[in-house]
């Protein structure tokens, strides 16, 4: 029997059968990092006020087992960021305590530096399309469970994934400025016109959700927010519109770009100042089309992605150019 001492322990009988007992008080370091990014998608509107959370739920989300959930949902419970109701479950706090929201702006989600190493050598061919997490362990000094982190984090995300045998394989992902304008080409392509097909119809329900995640990034302090959150908040928006269209190939067709695009996104810098107008910008998108205003919202989609593409290109050019040249310089240095 293993036993932890303390008060109002939580008992659990693992698969071994080995009783258990844990302490609320005293959280592992993977539950503090549970409870961390839970706080972010709760700040930044991936996850919304009122929403019921299941241990289950937190455990798919972040692809970790319900015992270290479960310590992370009892401490945000402490925090009032969750309620906890009897025989109903964890629900998302109305308003995140201000103390807790403070301590969000000097902590980004762990690993952030580490995951964006990654990235970046993926995006400049540092690093072979198949590896093992022994790979990964040597190369860059990271203990197995920061390798495991990062790459259940990249395949979230949609740009690497598990072999079937042994190891994992990297996506293909946006990795030139030419790649990255195209995307957006193809997005301004399909977009507008998936709101004009026969088989489009309006879901109110959709479009008051996506107005309650943007109303609240603009309410939010968006310093506080990971890039991850940010970029899932805006590829929702696109990807639950073109859902309207009932077209599936639209939305896998999008699905894919968006998911080959983020790497690029990463690098090209999100510019908190912007988001409120790109923010704003979907809001007048939602108002037309809650008025029936088809057509209007499509015109004014195509020139929302059209400014994206305007903004966004010569940062996407820059980071090449400087990428490129770091690489010819470190060739130098070898000879």
């Amino acid at each position: 029997m293993e036993r932890t001492l303390g008060v109002n322990p939580i008992w659990e009988m693992p698969t071994n059968s080995r009783l258990v007992i844990r302490v609320p008080g005293r959280t592992s370091e993977l539950s503090k990092k549970i409870s961390n990014r839970l706080l972010h998608d709760i700040v930044s509107g991936s996850i919304l006020a009122g929403q019921h959370i299941s241990a289950q739920q937190v455990a798919d989300r972040y692809g970790v087992s319900r015992t270290p959930v479960r310590e992370a949902l009892i401490n945000l419970e402490n925090q009032s960021v969750l309620i906890r109701q009897t025989n109903r479950g964890y629900f998302v706090a109305d308003k995140i305590p201000s103390k807790v929201n403070a301590t969000l702006v000097d902590t980004p989600p762990d690993g952030h530096e580490d995951y964006q190493a990654l990235a970046n050598d993926w995006l400049t061919n540092q690093i072979p399309e198949d590896v093992t997490e022994q790979f990964l362990r040597q190369r860059y000094g990271w203990t197995k469970t920061k390798v495991n982190d990062l790459l259940v984090r990249a395949s979230r995300e949609g740009w690497i994934e598990r072999k079937e045998g042994y190891g994992w394989r990297f996506l293909p992902v946006a990795k030139t400025p030419e790649a990255f304008d195209q995307i957006y080409r193809f997005r301004m392509a399909i977009e507008p016109v998936a709101m004009l097909e026969p088989t489009f119809e309006l879901d109110h329900r959709v479009l008051s959700e996506q107005r309650r995640i943007q109303e609240g990034m603009l309410n939010m302090d968006l310093n506080s927010a990971p890039d991850e959150s940010l970029l899932k908040n805006g590829s929702l928006f696109h990807e639950e519109l073109i859902k309207l269209s009932g077209n599936p190939f639209f939305l896998m067709s999008l699905q894919r770009v968006n998911r080959m695009r983020r790497l690029m996104e990463y690098k090209a810098e999100i510019n908190r100042d912007r988001l409120i107008e790109q923010c704003s910008e979907h809001l007048e998108i939602l108002s037309l089309l809650e008025r029936g205003s088809v057509a209007d919202a499509s015109y004014r989609m195509r020139q929302h992605l059209s400014g994206a593409l305007k903004r966004k290109s010569p940062l996407a050019w820059s980071w090449a150019a400087d990428n490129h040249s770091e690489i010819e310089q470190s060739h130098v240095k070898r000879r």
